[in-house]
């Protein structure tokens, strides 16, 4: 049994799976920050682009 034991805490198979889940991790929380740190800038900059083709949509059918 203690042969076993020894076997399994030497036994690195599965490290790699694990440091690449807690980098997953890590850039995931990280992109959330960022996400939502830019979020209202993102959301004036898409309320301004929809205001932009609203007024060309507008313009191209009142001037045909």
């Amino acid at each position: 049994m203690r042969k076993f034991i020894k076997a399994f805490v030497r036994d690195e198979r599965g490290v790699s799976a694990m440091e690449y889940a807690i980098l997953a991790g890590i850039i995931a929380v990280a992109l959330g920050a960022l996400a939502s740190s830019f979020s209202t800038n993102i959301q004036s900059w898409f309320t301004d682009l929809n205001s932009r083709v609203t007024s060309a949509k507008s313009a191209a059918s009142s001037g045909s």
